[in-house]
């Protein structure tokens, strides 16, 4: 399980916008300056929004301004994380595979489209899971124990 605290930016009728200050192991790490993301982390600033649901909790009882902790359990980050980048890479090889013998111009077609349809399947699974509890980040109870994360 992952906990992050934020400060609460927004209050929805199903979750809320939770800003968190974004971490990076720039300052440990060998590269340095030969890192693209640190040029990018000081370029778009070191600030995520989150769209938390609210689980247990009710919109009542938060306000805007307020600290809170949110938490995802971490085989969420990585099924996520295979979902968005392996499905369309997936797809766009066999697009450019399954043209056979149409010659380059029809592969790289096949790989765009492979690459399209995939990047639809990823959007179609997030506007299906919008409001699931199990494949969002949820607001913590701080007074669960950390083995038994109860807050669904």
């Amino acid at each position: 399980m992952i906990v992050e605290t934020g400060t609460v930016v927004s209050i929805e009728s199903d979750g809320l916008w939770v800003e968190t200050i974004q971490k990076t192991a720039c300052e440990a790490c060998v590269a340095q300056k030969g890192c693209g993301t640190r040029v990018l982390s000081k370029l778009t600033g070191k600030t995520n929004r989150i769209r938390v649901l609210l689980g247990r909790h009710s919109a009542g009882a938060i306000v805007i301004g307020q600290d809170v902790d949110i938490a995802i359990p971490e085989d969420v980050i990585v099924k996520g994380s295979l979902l968005v980048y392996l499905l369309p890479l997936i797809c766009a090889v066999s697009g450019a595979w399954l043209p056979g013998a149409a010659g380059d111009i029809g592969s790289i077609l096949g790989a765009l489209c492979g690459l399209l349809a995939g990047g639809l399947m990823v959007n179609l699974h997030g506007k299906k899971t919008r409001n699931d509890l199990r494949t969002n980040p949820v607001l913590f109870d701080s007074h669960c124990e950390k083995r038994n994360l109860n807050f669904l």
